[in-house]
């Protein structure tokens, strides 16, 4: 493995920002004339048809932007883990984040790229395209939320209330989330799609993520940059200890748990 520099995330974070964005706009063209009625992934279904045209979009301008880095996407995932486990820097993507979101026309999806690098995330970008939202945030440099063309605020997550927010899963609830909240106590649950409940929680509007079932490493390592850099934890169950990417021949995470504040403070309810 070739050892190289930390990345320029001052110069490349508003680029990734940038494809984000038109990321999204691929996709939005391509929502707005969707059937409602989509049930499948299919060769010829809207919710491919978004899916390929934000990747594609996505590794054309990372290709041009950063041409010595690999690119790791949800539909580029079958590279042998050989060949990857040689890269020291790459970019994470999952060019459409929350296929039930999409399905259902919630709005609650979004596209994310991440920047890895010695298994770290060290930049996120998370955007929303029909909420018109971004969130994005690069080691060192701080956690900022964006909504349409305004100018972005820095995020800071929350000390825990008296009544917890916790955010779930619209469309993975179970009874290990439900094992877990009868623990807690006095809590709010707020339901969320995809990883924008990880977004809630660098924002301060919700105090605990809990994800007790599977996710692959592209559905998390933007937000994960994103929430650190916001103060709060994002860490694997029952370890605690930081989500680490492209170290396994698998791509699936360990279940994880992200929270406003240090994940140690919640112990007794895991």
């Amino acid at each position: 493995m070739n050892t190289s520099p930390l990345p320029d995330l001052t110069y490349l974070l508003p680029e990734i920002v940038r494809i984000a964005k038109g990321a999204g706009q691929s996709i939005l063209n391509i929502y707005q004339q969707a059937d409602h009625s989509i049930e499948h992934k299919t060769d010829n279904s809207p919710l491919t048809a978004a899916d390929l045209a934000s990747h594609h979009y996505i590794i054309q301008q990372l290709s041009a932007l950063t041409p010595n880095y690999p690119v790791l996407s949800e539909e580029s995932a079958h590279l042998p883990y050989e060949e990857r486990a040689q890269w020291e820097t790459y970019w994470l993507v999952d060019p459409l984040d929350g296929t039930k979101e999409f399905i259902k026309r919630n709005g609650e999806f979004s596209v994310l790229i991440a920047l890895i690098h010695q298994h770290q995330s060290i930049l996120g970008v998370v955007h929303a395209p029909v909420l018109e939202t971004t969130w994005y945030a690069a080691k060192g440099l701080g956690a900022r939320r964006q909504l349409n063309h305004e100018p972005p605020s820095l995020l800071a997550t929350r000390q825990t209330p008296d009544k917890v927010t916790i955010v779930g899963s619209r469309s993975h609830a179970g009874d290990s989330l439900k094992n877990l909240l009868d623990r807690v106590g006095n809590y709010e649950l707020v339901s969320m799609g995809s990883i924008l409940k990880a977004c809630m929680v660098a924002e301060g509007k919700a105090d605990l993520y809990p994800r007790l079932g599977p996710t692959s490493e592209w559905d998390t390592a933007a937000a994960q940059i994103i929430v650190e850099e916001a103060g709060g934890d994002f860490v694997t169950l029952p370890e605690l200890q930081p989500l680490r990417y492209n170290q396994k021949q698998s791509l699936l995470n360990s279940e994880f748990l992200v929270s406003g504040v240090s994940a140690s403070a919640w112990q007794k309810i895991l």
